[in-house]
């Protein structure tokens, strides 16, 4: 059975390489990402954000970040799942949980930044509320170019 955890420092390489795998065979990786996926306890954990971890039978499947943006909007973000994992649904089942999690944390919003060649993610997306907004022309993201809401 797959369980979902928080983060703790003993995930901290599996957090890496499952974000810098997927980052790699879809896109390419970011000096940003680098940095963050590099040290999540100071990018993401500190400023007030979440980690987690899909866990079965203490094997690490998949992970997903929620990145502070303002007290009560949270970016949804490093999203991955491990290669031979895939098409287990674990990435929606770590979603529903941020969403659940975001909800009984009273959050205002979560944000995401994709790419449209993420087809499937972009649908599960929309399928789960949440509705495409603009995307700032500062974007951290280099590779995204659609930006997306849920609003609680």
């Amino acid at each position: 059975m797959i369980e979902i955890v928080p983060f703790s420092k003993e995930f901290t390489t599996h957090f890496y390489k499952l974000n810098l795998e997927w980052l790699e065979t879809f896109f390419y990786v970011e000096d940003f990402d680098r940095e963050v996926l590099s040290n999540p306890q100071k990018y993401i954990i500190d400023p007030g954000g979440f980690i987690f971890f899909a866990l079965e039978d203490g094997e690490v499947l998949g992970t997903v970040a929620l990145m502070k943006n303002s007290d009560r909007i949270f970016e949804l973000t490093k999203m991955a799942v491990a290669p031979n994992q895939r098409g287990r649904k674990i990435g929606q089942k770590l979603l529903t949980h941020c969403i659940d999690f975001g909800r009984q944390m009273s959050f205002e919003a979560l944000i995401l930044y994709s790419n449209r060649k993420l087809e499937n993610a972009i649908h599960i997306y929309r399928k789960h509320g949440f509705t495409e907004i603009a995307v700032e022309p500062n974007s951290p993201y280099v590779r995204s170019n659609i930006k997306m809401k849920l609003t609680y």
